[in-house]
Formats: structure tokens, C-alpha cells, sequence
């Protein structure tokens, strides 16, 4: 007998929890966008749940149209599984496509080692601090944001709350790997459409060192600039609040001082 193994899409959690809302609250945002694009749909709260849980890995297009709108991101950017066709021989040696390599790779990674376990949570709210070098305009800038981290086993899943950025309208998300006092991963940053970098997408990788007493990361970024240069800079998240509640989160959309 087969157990079938399931990895929670922390991600898609960590966005539906920094727009504030409940599971039910998303199951309805849904349905609204489904009527307004004119492709209605039946998502409901047991919806959420799978996709949250990953029992439900990749959504079909009606309601990866919806998602879109509710979260103003792209569905692959949500942490979904989305299959991808891969090239494959078959027996008479032609070349054909595999549908299902996504669930094969998925149970892969499941069965790959995994980091040491984490014994602290470091679930909260964090103020994001980087420095970035801003060729066009000749100086170095800092930018905040107060974002949402939830944690599952040794994964860390950032996403900034909204209105809580020193750039207005420039979502952040982190997808992180703790091994001990080690935090490694990627970050991913949509800049604002009226902003100076008119709405072009970053991303790039992070490593940073837990404090002992575990408030405060600290580390450096690296990620390509728009003339192909690879660029980097300092990076911490100090921890200011370590509720997620949705008082908590009300609390800190704000801009950061």
C-alpha cells in the first residue's frame, strides 16, 4: 500500500493571510472575480483548504484567472505545482510529452534528505531591511516592508503585507530553507507600475544568520540588475511582532517608518 505524500503550499497561504483574510473570506473573494470576468465558479472554503493542504496542487484556469485578480499576482508566482510537459522517449523511440513529470518530481523531492529540523518557530511579523545601489540615479537606497512569515517544519514563507512598503505597491515574497541558525532561499519583488522602475520584477537569492536569540537575521542579497550586471547588498528581518492574527495584521499595514 502507497501513502501519498502532500507538500502545503505555504506560499499561497502566506498571501491569503497578508490580504487578511480567512480561508472563507478567500473561497468568496473567488467567486466575485469569477463573476466579474464572467467565468463563474464554484470555489469554496474546502477549495482553500486543498490547495493550502496541496492535496489540490494545481488549479484549474477558471480559477487560476480568479486567483490573479483576488491577489494581483501572477498564479505561478502562488506556489503552485503547475505541470509542465517534458520530453520523453517511448518504447518504439519516438519522442513524446510526459503530463505527469510534475507529480513524479514532486514525490522525488519529497524522499530527498531534508535540512535539520527546526526547534524554533519564527512565525510573526518581520521588518524587512535591504540596501540597493541605484545606478541610474547614482546612490544607495533602503527599502522596508513589514512582512508576514509562517513557518513549516524547516520552511520560512515571507509575503509583505499590503501598504506596508516603503515603495508603494511593491509586493515582496521570501521563500526560505532553515538548517540551524541558517536561513537560505529566494526573494522575489513586483515593483510598482508608477514607480521609477515601472513595475519591472526582481528576484534573486538570500542567505542571512539567525541571531541567538532569534529576533533578528541578518545576511546579504544577490540578484541581477537591468544591464545584466549581478548586483548585491545587505539584507535582515528583525522581528516586531510574533502574532499573526488578523488584529496583528491590521496593525502593521502600514508604511514602516
Amino acid at each position: 500500500m502507497t501513502t501519498e505524500l502532500h507538500t502545503s503550499n505555504d506560499v499561497f497561504r502566506a498571501v491569503r493571510i497578508s490580504l487578511r483574510m480567512s480561508q472563507d473570506d478567500m473561497a468568496k473573494a473567488l467567486r466575485r472575480a469569477g463573476d466579474e470576468l464572467g467565468e463563474p465558479n464554484d470555489a469554496s472554503k474546502r477549495l482553500v483548504q486543498r490547495w493550502e493542504s496541496g492535496v489540490s496542487r494545481a488549479p484549474r484556469p477558471v480559477y487560476a484567472r480568479a486567483l490573479e485578480r483576488v491577489t494581483g499576482r501572477p498564479v505561478e508566482s502562488l506556489g503552485f505545482a503547475l505541470p509542465v510537459p517534458v520530453a520523453r522517449v517511448h518504447s518504439d523511440g519516438k519522442r513524446g510529452h510526459d503530463m505527469n513529470a510534475a507529480p513524479e518530481r514532486a514525490a522525488a523531492k519529497a524522499e530527498a534528505p531534508q535540512p535539520t529540523t527546526a526547534t524554533a518557530n519564527y512565525s510573526g511579523i518581520w521588518l524587512s531591511r535591504y540596501e540597493y545601489y541605484s545606478s541610474g540615479r547614482g546612490k544607495t537606497f533602503e527599502a522596508k516592508h513589514y512582512v508576514v512569515v509562517l513557518q513549516h517544519g524547516t520552511k520560512l514563507t515571507g509575503q509583505s503585507l499590503p501598504g506596508a512598503s516603503s515603495n508603494p505597491d511593491s509586493p515582496l515574497t521570501l521563500d526560505l530553507t532553515l538548517d540551524r541558525n541558517v536561513v537560505t532561499g529566494t526573494w522575489t519583488e513586483q515593483t510598482a507600475r508608477a514607480g521609477y522602475y515601472q513595475g519591472a520584477r526582481y528576484h534573486g537569492a538570500v542567505q542571512m544568520l539567525i541571531e541567538p536569540t532569534g529576533r533578528r537575521m541578518s545576511g546579504k542579497w544577490i540578484g541581477f540588475g537591468k544591464d545584466f550586471d549581478v548586483n548585491s547588498g545587505t539584507w535582515e528581518l528583525l522581528l516586531v511582532e510574533t502574532s499573526t492574527s488578523k488584529d496583528a495584521l491590521n496593525r502593521f499595514s502600514r508604511t514602516p517608518r
